[in-house]
């Protein structure tokens, strides 16, 4: 046993420190993005933000939205090619979706049967909560083998170590985080985790050391953590309870006490497992849980709340573009970022 002394930092421990600016209007900054990535060696431009493949949000009419301001959307598991057709504007936002598996070899029928009726769609998402088995590693890079031309997102990891394996092993874009979504509850349930400020920091150094990408996964719990996510040098933020709760997403209303509500609930909950899988297999527990979120109507709203947030956090700090945004951050730490006097 060893402990490190060292001190990790989430999202809600630091603050932008501002700086002089040039900057007239937050209209000035630019937000879009282009990479081209390590293996595939495809080009992607848009605004780096991304919807987790998670239930209510990880869905079609989400991508839709999403996709006209040029950000991605990872499909969740249950997305088959079935699912796939009956949606009619596939070809108009395959730029902008991702297929989301796991590591079963079902998974991996369902990624060639997808791939082989849909092989204009460039993203791959091999989803894990523990990236850290070496069964994983080797699936990624049997992926990687059948698929050489597609771009490969993997995960989750939340140290340097560990993101470099799979980049090694074939990831262009390593997934990072392990707890900090709203309605994950692996810390409480196993103990294990990372403060996700200082996973970003360390993940996208060593990610970036060879030539790959990463995504800030979770923990985002307002527009300026969003920003923070890229202060810390994320390349892209995946979002899930913050794009939950909209009509797009699917989810059944429910009415309570004259208010309205969307359950939301995380991918390894007993919700979830019911729904997807006849329940939790009897040597699992649940990692996730299911919560009543309200009701939040279109999401074009949430989408013009977030873009605007980081873009004024980036007049803040003097970046003109989302690009030099992690050039102009200096983070202090703090007690307490918010008052919440009258918050209820």
């Amino acid at each position: 046993m060893r402990i490190e002394e060292e001190l990790k930092l989430d999202y809600s421990d630091v603050l932008f420190r501002p700086k002089r600016s040039t900057l007239s209007s937050r209209k000035d900054v630019n937000l879009k993005r282009t990479y081209r990535f390590k293996y595939s060696g495809n080009e992607w431009s848009g605004i780096p933000i991304m919807a987790a493949n998670m239930d209510g949000v990880g869905e079609l009419e989400i991508a839709e939205n999403l996709s006209d301001t040029d950000m991605i959307t990872c499909l969740t598991k249950q997305h088959d090619v079935k699912k796939i057709k009956k949606f009619k504007k596939i070809k108009s936002i395959y730029k902008n979706i991702a297929i989301s598996i796991g590591i079963k070899d079902e998974d991996f029928k369902r990624l060639d049967a997808i791939l082989k009726e849909f092989s204009f769609i460039k993203f791959i998402c091999i989803d894990v909560a523990n990236g850290y088995s070496e069964h994983f590693s080797k699936y990624l890079k049997s992926v990687r083998d059948k698929y050489p031309t597609k771009t490969i997102i993997a995960g989750n990891v939340v140290t340097a170590d560990m993101a470099q394996e799979l980049v090694l092993s074939g990831a262009d874009i390593v997934k990072v985080g392990i707890g900090p979504g709203s309605v994950c509850t692996t810390r409480i349930q196993t103990g294990v985790g990372y403060p996700q400020l200082s996973a970003v920091i360390e993940c996208a150094d060593a990610a970036h050391g060879l030539g790959a990408h990463i995504i800030a996964d979770g923990g985002c719990t307002c527009p300026g953590d969003v920003a923070k996510g890229f202060g810390a040098g994320a390349d892209f933020v995946m979002l899930g309870g913050m794009f939950a709760g909209h009509d797009e997403g699917g989810g059944k209303i429910i009415k309570s006490n004259g208010s309205k509500y969307i359950e939301f609930y995380g991918s390894s909950s007993d919700t979830a497992n019911k729904k997807h899988y006849g329940g939790l297999s009897d040597y699992r527990s649940s990692e996730g849980r299911s919560v009543k979120l309200k009701y939040r109507g279109k999401i074009k709203d949430t989408i013009s709340n977030i873009l605007g947030g980081v873009r004024s956090s980036c007049t803040y700090v003097g970046a003109p573009s989302l690009k030099q945004l992690s050039k102009c951050t200096t983070f202090v730490r703090v007690s307490n970022q918010f008052n919440d006097t009258f918050v209820k």
